[in-house]
């Protein structure tokens, strides 16, 4: 028997051990297993519906003692851009490199199968970023990473560190480099007084974003095809409409170039108020993992169009239902979370 969940086959005889559990991804994909029947195990620090076991990645006993019987790990735990101004680089070497080592050194000793780890697209770091002036970037996998951050420098370090394992181990491992999926605000507070929240979100579809539903799916047809593929990594974003001579048009008027591929936005933003940035200066291409797992994304800047057409919200059933989460317990004065210099 053959469990099809979102995007992914995932035998019955496997047992999935689900990190961050309590996050906005790990719950996505246990809520989306769990549904699908199949045998799925959360671990978070933060108890929830979603969390079978409460503990620590960093401590090794823990960690030994949940990866019994499991066939296959997805490492969506870590420390996020938004603790950046409130952890020390010691909490997330800690979280992010040492709990990454743990969770990789129990699935080998456990016979694990398949172990997907969730990074980011900001291990890309400086490289995201043109001086005024040029074009857009087009990220692509091929793209030397530049962290600019204690965020992103340990999840390339985590990175590596399941390339060590695949290559004096063999434990297969795919990495998916997701650009951002959360439904809260933008740190930038321009961003925040210029756009709703709703309108920023939807241009970001365009170029920069993924909706959770499209994420759990990529995870889950990463889970099913590691053994044959090894070792890889690929950017998951929403489809963009863009091709590489779009960029230096989209750094210069980014809205001209979305009218011409899009007739009907200008009325429908128009209806809303809406507007569309005057700017892009990044690209991320995701045609590799949807060459190479089959991965069809369903939630691009077209499917905003018709949801604005018809007066439904675009984002996915299972975005909905997760809702917004938060990152710290405390509320900050001046934004979502402070922001680090």
């Amino acid at each position: 028997m053959v469990l099809h969940a979102a995007g992914g086959c995932i035998g019955s005889d496997m047992t999935i051990l689900v990190t961050g559990s309590a996050g906005h991804l790990g719950e996505a994909v246990v809520r989306t297993l769990r549904g699908r029947g199949s045998s799925v195990r959360g671990v978070d620090l933060k108890p929830s519906p979603f969390t079978d076991a409460v503990g620590s990645i960093v401590d090794a006993d823990f960690v030994r003692g949940q990866m019994d019987g499991v066939t296959a790990v997805i490492h969506t735990a870590t420390l996020h851009k938004p603790h950046v101004a409130t952890h020390s680089k010691q909490d997330f070497v800690d979280t992010n490199v040492t709990g990454t080592l743990r969770l990789l050194e129990a699935a080998v000793a456990a016979g694990v199968k398949s172990f997907v780890f969730t990074s980011t697209t900001s291990a890309f770091g400086s490289q995201l970023r043109p001086e005024a002036g040029r074009a857009a970037v087009w990220v692509t996998e091929d793209l030397p990473p530049v962290p600019k951050n204690i965020y992103g420098t340990t999840k390339l370090m985590a990175e590596n560190l399941c390339e060590l394992f695949f290559r004096e181990r063999g434990l297969p491992v795919v990495i998916l480099r997701t650009s951002r999926f959360f439904p809260e605000d933008d740190d930038d507070a321009a961003m925040r007084s210029a756009y709703t929240l709703d309108n920023a979100q939807a241009n970001e579809l365009l170029y920069r974003r993924l909706d959770i539903a499209d994420a759990v799916s990529a995870h889950l047809l990463a889970v099913e095809r590691a053994p044959k593929i090894g070792f890889t990594r690929y950017i998951v974003s929403a489809t963009s409409p863009f091709e590489q001579r779009h960029l230096a048009a989209l750094a210069r008027d980014a809205a001209s170039v979305v009218r011409e591929h899009y007739p009907d936005c200008a009325r429908l933003y128009a209806a809303r108020g809406w507007h569309l940035f005057p700017e892009i200066d990044r690209v991320y291409v995701n045609e590799r993992a949807r060459r190479e797992l089959g991965w069809r994304p369903k939630f691009d800047f077209a499917h905003v169009l018709i949801c604005l057409n018809v007066g439904q919200d675009f984002r996915s059933a299972l975005a909905r239902e997760i809702g917004s989460k938060g990152y710290h317990e405390t509320v900050f004065d001046d934004g979502p979370y402070p922001v680090a210099s």
